[in-house]
């Protein structure tokens, strides 16, 4: 919308073409505000499931370096090696769309297999603490994300907004003024040259003869 120059058609068509843009950027604005209203309040409540998925999983990952922590001390370094399960976890991100918008809204995690059944009980816990970790960093990182993709759209939503309703509606009705200024200043000369020219052709009978007194 850079410059906001329009091609107006001349005369009565101009303003006809105003009438029906400025008809469709209001419409346009009003579809915005709506928009940008169910974005912020989505986002008010994505917000607060990052804070608690974020404090969740900070917990969870302190509480896995404890029991890691007493496991390597109870059984040593080896032990800890020997209970290191084998592969990757699988991780899958499921979306949602909020008017339009797509986002992450859940996440699950499969763990790699598991140690080897002599790992022993502290080390075993440290497994099932590591895995509950995971499992919440994988909510934090879908909440977080879906914060960051919400967040961008309500920004680029308030900036068409403010773009429609700051600069194109009102160069659009500045741009209709004056087309109808235009038209009404060309109607009155018409209308003044139609009364002059019916005053002349009125003061004159047949043959053009002047029969005022």
């Amino acid at each position: 919308m850079t410059g906001l120059r329009f091609a107006v058609p001349p005369g009565r068509a101009g303003r006809l073409w105003l009438d029906r843009r400025l008809g469709a950027a209001r419409r346009g604005a009003d579809l915005l505000d709506r928009k940008l209203r169910i974005l912020q309040a989505e986002l008010g409540g994505l917000r607060e499931d990052a804070a608690r998925t974020e404090r969740e999983w900070r917990e969870r990952s302190a509480a896995a370096e404890r029991a890691l922590l007493i496991a390597a001390l109870l059984g040593g370094q080896r032990a800890a090696r020997l209970a290191t399960g084998s592969g990757y976890a699988d991780v899958r991100i499921g979306y949602a769309v909020t008017i339009g918008v797509r986002h992450p809204a859940r996440g699950s995690c499969a763990p790699p297999a598991g140690p080897d059944p002599w790992a022993g009980q502290p080390m075993e816990q440290a497994r099932l603490a590591h895995r509950e970790a995971l499992a919440a960093a994988v909510r934090y990182a879908v909440a977080a994300e879906a914060v960051r993709v919400i967040e961008a759209e309500t920004t680029a939503t308030r900036y068409r907004l403010r773009t429609i309703r700051d600069r194109l509606i009102p160069r659009l009705e500045q741009a209709r003024a004056e087309v109808a200024l235009a038209i009404d200043e060309l109607e009155r000369a018409d209308g003044a040259r139609l009364r002059r020219a019916a005053r002349t052709s009125g003061g004159r009978g047949a043959g053009g003869r002047d029969l005022r007194p």
